[in-house]
Formats: C-alpha cells, structure tokens, sequence
C-alpha cells in the first residue's frame, strides 16, 4: 500500500520529551495548591506558545526566540513539579507503621 505524504506536516513540530527525575519518576507527588497553580498557568502559557508557534510556522513567520520561551517555561515547569515532595508508597507506609508498632 503506498503512502500519502499530503498530509504531512512540513516542519517540525514540538513534541514532549520524557524527564526522569533524580529518584524514581513513577511516584506520585504531594502538589500544594500554589504549586499546582503555578503548575496550571504554565501549563496554559505553554500550549498558547505551542499552538501560536504552529500557527506562525505555517505562514514562515514564526520568532526563533518563541521556541525557546517554550523550553524556558517547560524547564519551570519540570522544577516546580519535581520540588513537590514524594507521596509515599503503600509498602513504605506499612512498613513505617510496622516499625513504629515494634518499637
């Protein structure tokens, strides 16, 4: 079956990048509510940023400095979250309980 290439996109196009953090990346963290604020508006700019940037490319007019705001907010936004602290796992809950109650 051949493919159409109508429909591709002709430039590129800003994907997320996965970002592990120092400790384990699956846990589940304990977000305040300013943390989670700051978290939403720089959520909210980086989409507006992300979606004038596709807008602007399709005419060829897109700032090469935009891009980089993008990435800017991005960092912040990997900051915030990864100072939130860890939410402990059920085992280590148990297993602190556990310990407490031997003592």
């Amino acid at each position: 079956m051949a493919t159409n290439n109508s429909n591709a996109i002709p430039f590129p196009v800003l994907t997320m990048v996965a970002v592990t953090a120092p400790r384990a990346s699956n846990r589940r963290r304990r977000i305040t509510p300013q943390a989670g604020r700051a978290l939403e508006i720089l959520g909210h700019a980086i989409e507006y940023l992300t979606d004038e940037y596709v807008e602007l490319r399709l005419t060829d007019s897109a700032p090469d400095g935009q891009l980089e705001a993008v990435r800017i907010l991005m960092a912040i936004n990997r900051r915030i979250y990864f100072e939130c602290p860890e939410v402990p796992t059920f085992s280590e809950r148990a297993r602190a309980i556990f310990r407490f109650n031997a003592a």
